[in-house]
C-alpha cells in the first residue's frame, strides 16, 4: 500500500532504495509524534531553551525528510509531462497557484503536502487494519463466520479467489471492519474556533484549539449498546448500505469526520480494509501467539496504535 501511494505521489522516477529511505523517515517522525507535541505546550522560544535537544532531534528529522522529497521534486521539475507520462500528485502541487498571494507553492510547503499524502494514506489505515485483526485473532467465532460467509460466496468457483466484485456481497465483513473502526478509531480531530460558541451550556471562547476525543463516540453507552464488546451483529440490522459513516444525519461515530469535511476517500480506505482483511482471513487461519492472548491496549503515536503490536500464528487454508 505505501509503495503504490509514493508511486502516486512522485510518479515513476522512484528507485526502490528511495522508497524504503522514504518509508523510514516517515515512520520515524510517526512514530517520535508523542515526544515532540511536548514543544507545543509551551511558548518556542521557551521550549528551545529548555528541551533544545528534543527541538534538534525534531529539525534533524524534518531536514532528513526534506532531503529525500527534494531529490525526487527537483527530478519531477525536470520531466517533461508532455510526453504522455502519467502526471503524478507532485506534478499537481508544482502547477498549483495560490491565488490571494498571487504564487506558487515553495518547496517546503510541497514537502509537508507530500508528507500529509503518505501519512493519510497509509498510517491511518495500517492501523485500523492491525486493530480489526486483532479482534479477528482474539475473537475465533468472528473470524469462522467471515470464512463461512466468503466460501457461501465463492461456492464452487475454481480459482476460490476473493475478487473486488464479491466485496458487495459480504454483509458480515462490512460489519467487522465497521465495528474495528468504532471500538479502535485511530484518529482524534481538533478544531480551531474563530468566534465564541455557546456549547450544551458551556461557553467555548473564540481563538482557543478544542480536540474532540473522536474514539469515545463509538463508546458512548447512551448510543451503543455494551460500547466496549466487540460486536459486530449491532450493524447487521441496518447495514452498511443504511449505516451513516461520516455523520450526514446523525453522529455515531466519527473514523472518517463527518459533513461535508469528512475524508474525501473514506470510500477507498474501507475498499482497502475489506480487501486486505478478506484476503488475510480467507487465505490463513489466525491464531493468538503468546498463550492465547490478544492485547488490545493502546497508546498515542501519530494514531492510535497497539501499544504491544499484534503477533499471531497464521496457518494456510489451502
Amino acid at each position: 500500500m505505501f509503495t503504490l501511494l509514493v508511486f502516486m505521489c512522485f510518479g515513476g522516477e522512484v528507485q526502490k532504495e528511495k522508497i524504503e529511505d522514504i518509508e523510514h523517515v516517515q515512520r520515524c517522525l510517526m512514530s517520535e509524534l508523542s515526544r515532540f507535541g511536548v514543544l507545543n505546550l509551551l511558548p518556542g522560544v521557551v521550549t528551545r531553551v529548555l528541551l533544545r535537544k528534543r527541538w534538534q532531534e525534531l529539525l534533524d528529522l524534518r531536514q532528513a525528510q526534506k532531503d529525500v522529497f527534494t531529490q525526487l521534486i527537483k527530478t519531477i521539475k525536470n520531466v517533461s509531462d508532455g510526453d504522455g507520462g502519467v502526471i503524478c500528485y507532485v506534478d499537481t502541487l508544482l502547477k498549483l497557484q495560490l491565488p490571494e498571494e498571487n504564487r506558487k507553492l515553495d518547496e517546503g510547503e510541497v514537502v509537508a503536502l507530500c508528507s500529509e499524502f503518505l501519512t493519510a494514506g497509509t498510517d491511518t489505515t495500517c492501523m485500523a487494519l492491525e486493530w480489526v485483526m486483532a479482534n479477528i485473532v482474539k475473537y475465533t467465532h468472528v473470524q469462522k463466520r467471515v470464512v463461512e460467509e466468503i466460501k457461501e460466496v465463492l461456492g464452487d468457483r475454481k480459482d476460490k479467489e476473493v475478487k473486488e466484485e464479491d466485496l458487495n456481497k459480504l454483509p458480515y465483513l462490512k460489519d467487522v471492519i465497521l465495528e474495528g473502526l468504532r471500538r479502535h478509531d485511530v484518529t482524534e480531530d481538533v478544531i480551531f474556533v474563530t468566534e465564541d460558541v455557546v456549547l450544551n451550556d458551556y461557553l467555548v471562547p473564540k481563538n482557543v484549539t478544542v480536540n474532540f476525543m473522536v474514539a469515545e463516540m463509538g463508546r458512548d453507552p447512551r448510543v451503543w449498546e455494551d460500547p466496549m464488546e466487540f460486536k459486530p451483529e449491532r450493524f447487521l440490522s441496518s447495514g452498511f448500505e443504511a449505516f451513516d459513516i461520516i455523520g450526514s444525519k446523525k453522529v455515531k461515530m466519527m473514523p472518517f469526520g463527518a459533513g461535508r469535511r469528512a475524508c474525501p476517500p473514506y470510500n477507498l480506505a474501507m475498499f482497502h480494509l475489506e480487501y486486505f482483511v478478506a484476503k488475510l482471513v480467507w487465505n490463513f487461519e489466525w491464531k493468538a501467539s503468546s498463550g492465547g492472548n490478544v492485547d488490545l491496549s493502546r497508546k498515542q503515536e501519530f494514531t492510535m496504535v497497539m501499544k504491544h503490536p499484534l503477533h499471531a500464528q497464521i496457518y494456510p487454508r489451502f
